[in-house]
């Protein structure tokens, strides 16, 4: 339940007598509906306000059914289909009619910029007040003596969209000044107005409004008689004053209340996403599953790698320039080297984290194949992968269209079954559109160039270790981009210098399995 929630119960609550307890003692609220129908006759006879033709009486028959009697015409008819809630013995119920002045509205007159008095218009509410910013005001003395605001007066908003139709608000008397004709003004008679608008705006009173509004073709509009034709529950008067005074008291907590539950919403929607990217830092760090000592080193894969790349040389499969390896290692002074060729540079500012001694660091150019080209007939069936077919999440999801290679084989980023790529442009690579192909239609395919394509060099890399190392934050959140703030790209060398954190396989295999155990966080 969030805030907004909470409240609409409070209020339902209170409205229906369960919010403050009652008072036996107490006069029943029959004895304030009987001086409010005597103090109207009066103002009828003194000419002050017209009969309202279509007073009520309802009551409750001895078959403990509701019944209306019209004054006017003596008609009695059952209302109990219309009877929303139960109420406290000694609460009674009546049109909203009965409890306000003839409703009023607003004037019609064109506002000017400066004047006499001010007119409040439907955005002077809010949040239940009265605000006196971005006035208009009217210098028409009819309208100004007519429609002058008395302290207590309640503003009903008739006209707008189907959320803000129904807004009300308080006028306190903060200084004079007239109202618009999109308002109506409902002036209690007796009956505490804050009563009158916590009822106004409990889900009762809403759900009503939302029935009987007419719906436009831009704004949904209440007239006055619809909103005087509201049943209202009325308790005694020291009742309204005590719920009043509750629901004032319990607003402080209200508001800290939803403070806490957008905060816990938020931290429920985020911890996710801490916790994904938490276990994949723990994961590249070497603290998600313990070393094994015989399962060997990193060193020797960097070795094997070394080893198949002569042999994709020498079948003209790579560059020759594919051989200049760097090896990265650690002095005897601690420090972190980088040797290419016979030139050593000291890179131990780079190194962004320690990992186990049985792991090394290397770049990326060096143990994967950056964005390989495929070759295949032109008939062949292959999969066409543009950028909205790749998912955003933490696993690897996607689907593909079957295309003839001919028609994709140009202009687009070739890849196949066992490569890895990602998103290099943003949102996409923020969002972690990343993922390993396989089952590709003849195992080849190609797709969006804003792709980045990584195939491994042998069999010595688990391509779930690099998928995830790909979704880091370490990988993530050091990229660095250029283009125009709609369309920026990871920097072109960003992916192939990218120090990479390489573990013996069987520990890769392991760490896999350590993150796939919890698939339920990993896979969104």
């Amino acid at each position: 339940m969030n805030g907004k929630q909470l409240k609409n119960s409070i209020l339902q609550w209170a409205i229906q007598g369960k919010l403050v307890p009652q008072d036996p003692n107490d006069e029943p609220a029959s004895v304030l509906l009987e001086k409010i129908r005597t103090e109207k006759a009066r103002l009828v006879k003194e000419g002050k306000i017209k009969k309202d033709k279509n007073e009520s009486f309802i009551f409750r028959g001895d078959d403990n059914s509701y019944y209306e009697k019209f004054l006017a015409t003596g008609e009695v008819k059952c209302i109990d289909d219309e009877i929303p809630f139960e109420i406290p013995q000694g609460w009674e119920w009546c049109r909203l009619s009965l409890l306000i002045y003839p409703p009023k509205y607003g004037t019609s007159k064109k506002s000017v910029p400066s004047g006499l008095l001010p007119v409040l218009r439907m955005g002077n509410i809010q949040d239940g007040e009265i605000v006196f910013d971005k006035l208009v005001y009217s210098n028409d003395l009819d309208d100004n003596k007519k429609l002058l605001l008395q302290y207590g007066d309640l503003l009903f908003n008739r006209t707008n969209s189907a959320e803000l139709v129904g807004k009300t608000a308080i006028f306190r008397g903060q200084r004079n000044a007239i109202f618009a004709g999109y308002l109506i003004l409902l002036r209690p008679i007796f009956i505490n107005s804050e009563y009158l608008n916590l009822l106004l705006n409990a889900p009762y009173a809403r759900d009503y409004c939302n029935e009987v509004k007419t719906i436009g073709v831009q704004q949904c509009n209440i007239n006055a008689e619809k909103i005087s034709n509201l049943l209202i529950p009325v308790p005694n008067l020291h009742e309204t004053v005590a719920i009043v005074e509750k629901v004032k008291n319990i607003a402080l907590p209200i508001i800290k209340y939803g403070e806490f539950y957008q905060k816990l919403k938020h931290l429920n929607r985020e911890l996710p996403i801490i916790i994904r990217k938490s276990i994949l830092q723990e994961a590249i760090q070497g603290k998600l599953v313990p070393q094994i000592a015989e399962e060997g080193t990193a060193r020797e894969l960097l070795e094997q790698i070394k080893t198949e790349k002569e042999k994709l040389v020498r079948e003209g499969k790579l560059k020759k320039s594919a051989l200049t390896d760097s090896v990265i290692f650690r002095g005897d002074d601690n420090k972190y080297f980088e040797k290419i060729g016979k030139q050593e540079i000291d890179i131990t500012d780079e190194i962004p984290f320690e990992i186990p001694t049985s792991w090394s660091w290397t770049r990326i150019h060096n143990i994967f194949q950056v964005n390989p080209k495929n070759m295949a007939d032109d008939p062949t069936k292959s999969a066409f992968i543009p950028m909205e077919k790749i998912r955003a999440s933490y696993g690897s999801i996607y689907t593909f269209d079957v295309v003839k290679w001919g028609e994709i084989k140009k202009s687009f980023t070739h890849f196949a079954d066992g490569d890895i790529a990602f998103a290099k442009i943003t949102p996409c690579f923020q969002n972690r559109k990343s993922v390993i192909f396989s089952g590709l239609p003849n195992g080849i395919g190609a797709g969006t160039t804003e792709l980045k394509v990584l195939r491994p060099i042998g069999e010595i890399i688990n391509r779930w270790y690099l998928l995830y190392f790909l979704k880091t934050p370490y990988f993530i959140d050091e990229a660095t981009f250029k283009g125009t703030a709609n369309q920026q790209r990871i920097i072109t060398g960003y992916l192939e210098n990218k120090l990479f954190p390489l573990p013996p396989l069987q520990e890769q295999d392991r760490i896999v399995a350590a993150i796939n155990a919890v698939a339920s966080i990993m896979s969104r």
